[in-house]
């Protein structure tokens, strides 16, 4: 009998810092699958954003079974696709691709993944009112967590101004009316707000900073970040100086991979055992 072969990768910039390869590889070990994961760095490949039809044709043509997307293209590759998921139509971003039939069938695996680490990361903060920076590929899809897990309000901040009010319809149209708004003062709305999310790259260790002045910040707090290298940032460190409850980006990353995992191989996936995994690492 034939052991099911897997081949997967990763598209994105600046990712051979990534734990992806090995969460999935691990996985299909223990569950006797041939599993190779593979990454797609645009930046080690010195390509431009251009070259991303040609890597996903070149994908198909070669047999893999599906491929993760990171930054900067979770947004770029959807007029690539054959097929969306609901919820990835839905969020208007897509982190994950298989290909199967001949097909590119586009998933969102992100959502999920914020969803399940603020559920057990934070699951009892205050949720009236909470800032997000950020509206690109990743935050489309933290924000349609934050809002499916009940905050009430939801604030946005990003450079690009047509992508943040894209997003801001988006939720609402989703949500209901003024769930989002678009911000347009940091400072008070992070003084009365519960808490604040970063979807931004600023505090990635090939991008280090914070995404906003830490003088900002204050102890009602709670602070939320989905980069997991490195897994404390300097955004994260200066809150939990302040005393404010924090989450790290580490179970969004195993979460969005156990999903990934179940749809590239057809089989449930052992979330405790990728966690302790992902832990390995740190």
């Amino acid at each position: 009998m034939s052991q099911q072969a897997i081949l997967a990768g990763l598209i994105g910039r600046g990712i051979q810092l990534s734990r992806t390869p090995a969460l999935h590889e691990h996985e299909g070990d223990a569950q006797a699958l041939r599993y190779l994961y593979r990454l797609i760095d645009a930046d080690q490949l010195q390509l431009d954003d251009s070259a991303l039809p040609g890597l996903l044709e070149a994908a198909q043509h070669t047999g893999f079974t599906g491929l993760n997307i990171t930054y900067p293209f979770k947004q770029a590759i959807l007029p690539l696709l054959d097929e969306l998921s609901d919820e990835a139509r839905g969020i208007g971003a897509v982190n994950t691709v298989v290909l199967k039939d001949g097909k590119r069938v586009g998933h969102n695996t992100d959502c999920l993944g914020f969803a399940e680490g603020l559920r057990r990361g934070l699951p009892d903060v205050a949720r009236r009112q909470v800032v997000q920076m950020g509206a690109g590929g990743a935050g489309s899809a933290v924000a349609h967590a934050l809002l499916g897990e009940g905050v009430e309000r939801l604030v946005l901040f990003e450079v690009d101004a047509t992508r943040a009010q894209a997003l801001v319809d988006n939720l609402n149209t989703h949500f209901g009316a003024e769930r989002a708004v678009l911000g347009t003062d940091l400072a008070t709305a992070l003084a009365e707000a519960d808490g604040l999310v970063n979807t931004t790259p600023v505090g990635m260790a090939k991008l280090p900073g914070t995404p906003l002045p830490v003088e900002l910040l204050h102890p009602r707090l709670w602070v939320a970040e989905i980069i997991y290298f490195p897994l404390e940032t300097e955004l994260l460190r200066a809150a939990r100086a302040l005393g404010c409850r924090t989450l790290d980006g580490s179970n969004m990353a195993v979460f969005q991979a156990v999903k990934a995992f179940e749809l590239f191989s057809g089989r449930q996936a052992d979330a405790a055992r990728m966690q302790a995994h992902f832990a390995s690492f740190t």
